[in-house]
């Protein structure tokens, strides 16, 4: 067989080609579209239907389902969707990768695109020396469109010839005449070609390319891109490793989606791809089933030889190209109608999914911290002003308690062993927490605004204004639990032992911030609030301030005592001030509050 390594790594290389243009396209769209991509995903998804059109749109746009799935997971695992929220954003994103398809079958063999990627680059270059990051950004999109299409023009001459050279994949040539179990075959072939290439889009113009060819039959095509739909749900998969169980049950929703989808097409394959054959026969005259049997007529067609390209019939290589047209059509036909189907039988179960996950994938014992995700408002249709106000005012008081259980986790950070697998996992989360609480603040100022854009009167303006104050200053309460669990951190790098009187003054300003976290949960809590409770904040601040001063006079002289060493005195220290600095925030929020009170209802 005459094909050589540099040949292989030629395909290698067309294949690297095709994925960067794709993987430029897409960064390129993210870049232009800046925060309204995320908008666009936490914001439609009111109901099932609305959440499918935005998995659509948002893969058509970055031509790729699995950049919005692992986009998807990552967002329920900031708690900024919900699980069945997920579920319909990520079928929407099976229907959106097909029109992938589409573009090769328009651009990628009626006309030879890539004769104008060069032009291209060259129109794209001067967008690079922009001042303007969006230029850049239209820059990039331009040069990755040329990069994908000289990639699948590479591919189209670098995969190697089945017809002319058997041996290439012989053993897939044995299982193309077995009926049923061919469709099996090859339906597996595409499942692990997917789990190694990384990227449904790419496989899929491989196959169409491969049975453009007259390689392979169309069913087995049809039954690799089958396959594929399946492989490209490893990519979540992968991404919600390290996620929390929420995001690990949305990558597998994706899975079992996937396999209910093969499973009543596999049923009906052959009556399906009937009527696929039929409707793409109907678009161009020509049956893509018909392509193989033309090029044995025709064995000089698949030549790449110049010489024997030249002697071909003009009649017969233009009737060549129609075939091509029709494969395309067809693939992209198949690929398109499937998942329409399977997502609107399968739209109707996302609560059934969401049991089955949640079956299969079950919350640890202590893990109900990780259910962090917005509770009383969504990104959706505002309510009516005054409900808009109470929900923001029940979500910044489920957002206190929250960050006082991250305060926990920081206190308890303190009493686990230095370089532990426990300390290890707890400070993973509190770092977790400080992403989440950071995107909580986010939301619910959005919220606000959003609510603040509304009609509301002069004294509903000015609640809003008291509550961005109270979500900012929690979430800067956020900040100090994890500059807590630095400090403690950094303590444990130097190897820096604490002993039993830093500990026993550290656990006593402990007790204090926590009762000055309480309280404010009290107070956010109350419809209505006396002076008793504004009292009690600034008391228990006093004393915090106090205490702290009290700390920070001893400090130096129980070091030059030799009551502890230098550095553990820093640290001490630095922990104790922290402390002090969160207990500022709390009264910040209390003034929020307070001044929210003092407005007209």
């Amino acid at each position: 067989m005459d094909y050589s390594i540099f040949d292989f790594l030629q395909l290698i290389g067309s294949l690297g080609l095709f994925l960067y243009g794709m993987k430029m396209m897409s960064e390129g769209l993210q870049k232009i579209a800046g925060d309204r991509m995320r908008s666009i995903l936490s914001a439609m998804t009111s109901n099932r239907f609305m959440g499918v059109f935005t998995g659509l749109l948002i893969t058509a746009l970055i031509q790729s389902s699995s950049a919005t799935t692992v986009m998807v997971v990552s967002f329920v695992n900031a708690g900024l969707l919900s699980l069945a929220q997920s579920i319909s954003v990520i079928m929407g994103a099976n229907i959106g990768t097909t029109l992938t398809a589409w573009i090769i079958s328009f651009f990628g063999f009626a006309v030879d695109i890539s004769a104008f990627a060069i032009p291209l680059i060259g129109l794209a270059i001067p967008f690079f020396f922009s001042g303007k990051s969006k230029r850049r950004s239209i820059g990039e999109l331009i040069l990755g469109f040329s990069f994908l299409f000289m990639g699948l023009a590479y591919l189209k001459n670098s995969v190697p010839d089945i017809k002319s050279n058997p041996e290439v994949l012989e053993f897939l040539q044995n299982y193309a005449d077995m009926g049923y179990w061919s469709v099996l075959t090859f339906f597996f072939v595409g499942a692990v070609l997917t789990l190694i290439v990384q990227s449904s889009s790419a496989t899929v113009a491989i196959t169409l390319i491969m049975c453009s060819q007259g390689w392979i039959p169309f069913e087995a095509a049809a039954a690799m891109v089958l396959g594929e739909n399946l492989g490209t749900t490893i990519t979540a998969n992968i991404a919600a490793i390290s996620g929390n169980v929420q995001a690990k049950r949305a990558a597998f929703s994706h899975f079992i989606f996937n396999i209910f989808g093969v499973i009543w097409m596999l049923i009906l394959f052959y009556p399906f791809v009937r009527m696929i054959e039929g409707l793409a026969e109907s678009m161009t005259g020509l049956s893509p089933d018909a392509l193989q049997s033309f090029v044995n007529e025709h064995p000089e067609l698949t030549s790449k030889d110049p010489a024997v390209m030249a002697t071909i019939d003009p009649a017969v290589q233009s009737k060549y190209i129609s075939y091509q047209t029709t494969v395309s059509y067809g693939m992209s036909l198949f690929h398109t109608i499937y998942n329409i189907i399977n997502v609107s039988i399968m739209i109707w179960f996302v609560k059934v999914y969401v049991k089955i996950v949640s079956a299969v994938i079950k919350q640890k014992k202590g893990g109900e911290e990780e259910e962090f995700q917005l509770k009383y408002i969504s990104a959706g249709m505002l309510s009516t002003s005054e409900l808009s106000l109470l929900q923001a005012k029940k979500e910044i008081e489920l957002y206190g308690v929250r960050i006082t259980r991250m305060y926990g986790m920081a206190r308890d950070l303190m009493s686990e062993k230095p370089d532990s697998e426990a300390f290890n996992k707890l400070y993973s989360r509190i770092q977790k927490y400080e992403q989440i609480s950071d995107n909580m603040e986010l939301e619910i100022a959005r919220y606000l605004n959003n609510v603040s854009d509304g009609r509301l009167s002069f004294d509903g303006k000015m609640k809003v204004n008291t509550m961005m104050t109270e979500t900012t200053e929690i979430e800067s309460i956020g900040d100090s639990c994890y500059s807590i669990a630095r400090a403690i951190q950094r303590k444990n790098s130097e190897n820096i032992v604490f002993n039993e009187y830093i500990l026993d003054h550290i656990n006593n300003m402990f007790r204090l911030t926590y009762s000055a976290l309480e309280n404010m949960n009290n107070i956010l809590s109350k419809a209505d609030i006396d002076d008793a409770d504004i009292n009690k904040t600034y008391n228990i601040e006093m004393e915090i301030n106090n205490y702290r001063n009290m700390l920070r006079t001893a400090n130096m002289d129980n070091i030059n005592n030799k009551k502890y060493e230098y550095k553990a005195g820093i640290h001490f220290m630095d922990i104790i001030s922290e402390c002090e600095k969160l207990g500022d925030y709390v009264v910040n929020v209390i003034d929020a509050v307070r001044e929210k009170r003092s407005i007209k209802k």
